[in-house]
């Protein structure tokens, strides 16, 4: 496989010799909705980079309530952290819209790195953003209200999936209106609460899976003040 092709942000940094090396060692495995790659608590055995299709990263609370962390698209890797530092899962992954899949062993991965020793602070320093991304989700999940948290879940998801349309943002998230919620952290009747808000402002249009931002200032705006006084 064409490191071109496979299109990870892990591989960004890494130099076109060893990030196509590392290329020819990945598997691509076709998963339709619903399938569940791997469970939290599980042994983390591979990592996975999405080439189509979306994932969901989830976990539960000791009461059973499950919480939405993150909404992988194409490109993006998941499942590395538990290759670098040999602990279970942390999270569930479960396929949201059919996907298609890179899958690397763990193997294969300690294998590429013997082969290439100078890529491995390139490789830590991608995980470390991602778990510096992680922790400004926490972030705000603690210090904003919810009006302010769907506003910044919106603009993100716009920036990862959202493709330009008519001079509207057209964002299709295929997320239930529970899972939509699990992502914002808050009930499901105060995120709808709060998308009908912006829906009979203007800002914003409903759609089946679907969000189509009509005005994404009002929303950034939101999305920036959006921390309790």
């Amino acid at each position: 496989m064409d490191s071109r092709v496979l299109g990870a942000a892990l591989l960004d940094h890494v130099g076109a010799a060893a990030a196509d090396d590392l290329a020819a060692e990945f598997e691509t495995v076709d998963a339709s909705r619903r399938t569940v790659l791997f469970r939290e608590g599980e042994p983390g055995d591979r990592l996975y980079v999405l080439r189509s299709g979306k994932v969901k990263l989830s976990r539960r609370s000791s009461d059973g309530r499950e919480g939405l962390l993150a909404l992988v698209g194409p490109g993006e890797p998941f499942g590395e952290v538990e290759l670098l530092d040999g602990g279970p899962r942390t999270t569930t992954a479960t396929i949201v819209a059919d996907a298609r899949l890179a899958q690397l062993s763990k193997t294969s991965l300690y294998r590429w790195m013997g082969r290439h020793p100078e890529v491995a602070e390139q490789l830590l320093q991608a995980v470390a953003r991602r778990i510096r991304g992680n922790r400004a989700t926490v972030h705000d999940r603690l210090f904003s209200d919810v009006p302010g948290r769907v506003a910044g879940q919106l603009i993100q998801l716009a920036y990862q999936f959202g493709v330009v349309e008519d001079g509207t943002m057209r964002v299709e998230h295929d997320l239930t209106q529970t899972e939509l919620a699990q992502f914002v952290g808050a009930s499901r009747e105060s995120v709808n609460k709060v998308l009908a808000h912006y829906a009979s402002r203007g800002w914003l249009r409903l759609e089946n899976k679907c969000i189509v931002i009509l005005d994404d200032a009002p929303l950034a705006r939101r999305a920036q003040h959006k921390r309790r006084r």
